[in-house]
C-alpha cells in the first residue's frame, strides 16, 4: 500500500533523534482491517494485521531497534501496546490511551521502539474500545545477542503459542454489554493461536528439543498449558532465564508469558496439546496437536486431564519459579549480580482490587478508585503542562470506603526502591500488569498482608518479571527499581474489568529536572484532545 510505504519513508529522516544510531534497525508495515474469522465454528468479525488472525510475530534481538508503521483501516480509532516491552525512557510509545493518541480511522502512526537491555518472551495487543476480544494481538521474541551466553543449548526450532479465553460474539456486542453496566458471561471457549480444537499443529522430530514461547492472551481466565506424555522444562519467564525446572503442566495467568524446553521423546505419533481454564465452573478444554514427523498415528482417546480449581496447586508452582543467577540476562554479567534483596524499600504502597456499583452500573476499582480516563493522554497533558488530573489522585493503601470515579495517578519518585503489596479479597485469581518495568515477585500468600510477612520474603532468588498473579483472599508483593521515567500504566488483565476502571497510572519523575532523562517528544507523535495542534518541537 502507498500510505504505508510513504509513511516509512518520511519517518525514516525523524527517527535517529529517537534511537541509538548503532543498534540495528527493522521494518514493519502493517495495515490493520477487519475480516471474518470462524474459530470457534462460527462466523465473527475479527481483527487482522496484514490479513493474519493472530498477527504476525515480531522477532527482534536485544537493542534492535523496531519501525512499526501501523496503517488504520478500522472504521474507529486504534492503538497497539507491547505487553513487557519497557520502552525504557519514552513512554510516549507505550500504546495505552494514558500516554498515546489512537490513530484515527484511515490514518496511520509509526511507533518508534527499542528493545533496550531485554531478552525474553512477549506479546503486543490491541489497547482500545475492547479490540482485544476480535484480536490484533501477536507474539514478540527478543533474542540474546550473539555474543552473550545464553542457559541452554540452540532449540532445534522456537514456537509461539498464543493462548486464551474467547467469545462467539463481537467485540462490539461485549463492549455493549460493559457499557450497559453490567458483568460479561463465561467465555465460549478457548484458543491457540486463534484456532479451536485440534485447529494447529506444531511438527517436532524424534529426539530433538524445541522452545515453546507460551502466551496467556486471554481476556480473563488462568489457563494451564500441557503435552500429552511430555515434561516442559522451564527456561525463561518475561524476559528472565530461570532454574530449569520440570513440569508436567503449566499454569499461566492472564497477560504471562513464559518458555519452557519440550524434548521429543516419546512415542513417534500424534500427541495432545491441552489448554484448560482453571478456577472455574464450568472447565474450558480445547486441543492442539504435537505430531511427530513422520508419524501416521492421529491422536485417540480423551486428552489428559490436568488441574482445575486447585489454588494451592498452582501457588506452589508459582513459588518454584526461581531466577537462575549464574546465567547472563541481556548483558554478559548474570542475572544475580544485582542483589535486589540488600537494598532498603523507600515506600509501601498497598493496592487492593474491588467491584460494586455506581449510578446503578457495575464498576471496578484499586483503592476504591474507578479509573475514568481523560479526552486527552496523561502523558501529554503532563508534558504540555495543561493539567487536567491530580498526581496523589490515589491512596497509598486502601480506604475502606465505597467505589467512586476518578483519573487516579499515582506519583512515584525516580530511582527510588520500592514495594508493592496487591491485596486480593475477592475470590478469583486475580493477574496485575505494570508497563514500562520488570519487578521482583517476592512474596504471595493466603490471608492479609502484614509487616511479618516480609519474613517469608524471597529476596535471593525472585523471578522478575512484568505480570503476576494474586490468588483468592491472597496477597501478593514485588519490589520495583523506578530506574524508568515516565507515565506508566498498572492494570489488572482482566480486560473488562480494566475496561472498567481497575487501573491506574504511575508517574515516575523526581522533578522537572527528570524530564531531561527522557527521549524527547516523538517528532511524528499524534496530538488529540486539549493538546490538538501543538507542535512536538518548539518553533
Amino acid at each position: 500500500m502507498v500510505p504505508l510505504k510513504l509513511a516509512v519513508v518520511v519517518f525514516l529522516a525523524l527517527v535517529v533523534n529517537t534511537v541509538v544510531a548503532e543498534d540495528p534497525y527493522k521494518f514493519f508495515n502493517w495495515n490493520v482491517t477487519y475480516g471474518t474469522i470462524w474459530p470457534l465454528g462460527v462466523p465473527q468479525q475479527g481483527i487482522l494485521i496484514n490479513g493474519q488472525f493472530p498477527g504476525p510475530d515480531i522477532h527482534s534481538v536485544t537493542n534492535d531497534n523496531l519501525i512499526i508503521n501501523v496503517f488504520n483501516s478500522l472504521d474507529e480509532p486504534f492503538l497497539l501496546s507491547w505487553n513487557g516491552i519497557q520502552n525504557r525512557r519514552n513512554s510516549f510509545e507505550d500504546g495505552v490511551y494514558g500516554t498515546t493518541c489512537p490513530i484515527p480511522p484511515g490514518k496511520n502512526y509509526t511507533f518508534t521502539l527499542q528493545v533496550k537491555d531485554q531478552i525474553g518472551s512477549f506479546y503486543y495487543f490491541p489497547s482500545l474500545a475492547f479490540h482485544k476480544a476480535a484480536g490484533g494481538f501477536g507474539g514478540i521474541r527478543i533474542l540474546s545477542r550473539p555474543r552473550i551466553p545464553v542457559p541452554f543449548p540452540e532449540p532445534a526450532d522456537d514456537y509461539t503459542i498464543l493462548i486464551g479465553d474467547w467469545y462467539k460474539k463481537n467485540h462490539t456486542a461485549l463492549k455493549k454489554i460493559l457499557d450497559g453496566g453490567k458483568k460479561l458471561p463465561f467465555p465460549d471457549g478457548i484458543l491457540i493461536n486463534g484456532r479451536g480444537p485440534n485447529g494447529v499443529t506444531f511438527t517436532v522430530e524424534q529426539g530433538k528439543t524445541y522452545r515453546l514461547r507460551i502466551s496467556n492472551i486471554g481476556l480473563q481466565n488462568s489457563l494451564n498449558f500441557r503435552v500429552e506424555g511430555h515434561k516442559m522444562t522451564l527456561v525463561e519467564v518475561e524476559g528472565t532465564h530461570t532454574l530449569q525446572t520440570s513440569y508436567s503442566s503449566l499454569d499461566v495467568h492472564v497477560g504471562q508469558s513464559y518458555s519452557v524446553l519440550i524434548t521429543a521423546n516419546q512415542e513417534a505419533k500424534d500427541h495432545y496439546i491441552v489448554v484448560s481454564s482453571r478456577f472455574t465452573t464450568p472447565v474450558l478444554t480445547t486441543t492442539g496437536v504435537l505430531h511427530y514427523s513422520g508419524s501416521n498415528k492421529p491422536v485417540s482417546g480423551p486428552p489428559p486431564g490436568g488441574p482445575t480449581i486447585q489454588i494451592d496447586w498452582s501457588l506452589n508452582q508459582a513459588r518454584s519459579i526461581r531466577t537462575n543467577l549464574s546465567a547472563s540476562g541481556p548483558r554478559p554479567n548474570p542475572q544475580g549480580s544485582y542483589h535486589y534483596g540488600m537494598i532498603n524499600t523507600t515506600r509501601t504502597i498497598r493496592l487492593a482490587s474491588s467491584h460494586g456499583q455506581v449510578n446503578g452500573k457495575q464498576r471496578y476499582a484499586v483503592n476504591s478508585v474507578s479509573f475514568v480516563p481523560l479526552d486527552t493522554p496523561l502523558k501529554l497533558l503532563d508534558y504540555f503542562k495543561v493539567g487536567g488530573f491530580k498526581v496523589g489522585s490515589i491512596n497509598d493503601a486502601p480506604t475502606g470506603g465505597g467505589i467512586y470515579q476518578d483519573t487516579s495517578v499515582l506519583g512515584a519518585d525516580y530511582r527510588k526502591f520500592i514495594e508493592i503489596i496487591f491485596e486480593n479479597n475477592e475470590d478469583i485469581v486475580q493477574s496485575w500488569h505494570l508497563d514500562g518495568y520488570s519487578f521482583w515477585v517476592v512474596g504471595m500468600d493466603g490471608g492479609q498482608w502484614t509487616q511479618a510477612s516480609r519474613d517469608g520474603y524471597n529476596l535471593r532468588d525472585a523471578v522478575a518479571r512484568c505480570t503476576a498473579q494474586v490468588y483468592p483472599k491472597s496477597w501478593t508483593a514485588i519490589y520495583i527499581a523506578l530506574d524508568n521515567v515516565g507515565m506508566w500504566n498498572l492494570r489488572t488483565e482482566f480486560w473488562a474489568r480494566q475496561y472498567l476502571g481497575q487501573q491506574l497510572y504511575m508517574r515516575v519523575y523526581t522533578d522537572s529536572t527528570s524530564l531531561r532523562d527522557e527521549y524527547p517528544i516523538p517528532r511524528n507523535a499524534r496530538l488529540c484532545g486539549k493538546v490538538a495542534g501543538r507542535h512536538t518541537r518548539p518553533l
